[in-house]
């Protein structure tokens, strides 16, 4: 048995989840810039995410429902999903982002299981509050790890997928690293660079 990781948010998701949130309500521009530098590695990701979910406050948890339930798969992620599955791999999604997104997704395209953080709501609204697997920098570097022990997989059968600066704490535990239209920060220390956005193109890689 082998280990795949994914990140979601422009990696199986075309895409910010927050930044989709954000539009709703006119504030795209603002939350995009915040996401941008953290993916860049100029803010700390907690701070960031933190910021970020503070602009949503107030939105309603049904139209954030709406939203991520109908937000674009990456081009080629289904069948890069199915493909590994019958490589022998378990799949599984990291992400900073929300369960009110990567849980559906996680159904749809056959993940074997996702860690996320979740968006706390009351009264049928965001707060501007959340928590979750998925707030630190090292967040999926130490998710990763546990994950290797209770499953009894190597850092040598472990291949990791992402595009920003919060992928790094994973790439440190896995024997494939593969940076995913990436940014700078991440594609430096990857194995595999894709620059473009077909997911399949990780296949032809790993098995070449």
């Amino acid at each position: 048995m082998k280990l795949a990781v994914f990140d979601f948010d422009s990696t199986l998701m075309d895409g910010e989840t927050i930044e989709f949130l954000a539009k709703v309500i006119g504030i795209e521009s603002q939350v995009k810039e915040i996401t941008d530098r953290a993916m860049r590695g100029e803010l700390d990701f907690f701070e960031s995410l933190t910021k970020r979910v503070g602009l949503l406050k107030g939105l309603d948890i049904k139209t954030v429902n709406n939203v991520c339930e109908n937000l674009p798969l990456m081009n080629g992620a289904e069948e890069t999903v199915k493909a590994l599955k019958t490589m022998g791999y378990k799949v599984v999604c990291f992400s900073g982002g929300f369960k009110n997104a990567t849980v559906p997704f996680a159904k749809r395209i056959g993940l074997d299981a996702e860690f996320s953080n979740i968006l706390h709501a009351k009264d049928g609204f965001l707060t501007g509050l959340v928590g979750g697997e998925m707030m630190f920098n090292d967040s999926k570097g130490q998710m990763l790890t546990r994950l290797q022990n209770i499953l009894g997989i190597t850092q040598k059968d472990t291949l990791v997928v992402g595009d920003g600066a919060n992928d790094l704490s994973m790439f440190k535990h896995a024997g494939v690293r593969v940076s995913f239209c990436g940014k700078p920060i991440l594609e430096k220390e990857a194995d595999i660079k894709i620059k473009e956005k077909d997911l399949r193109l990780i296949l032809s890689n790993i098995t070449s």
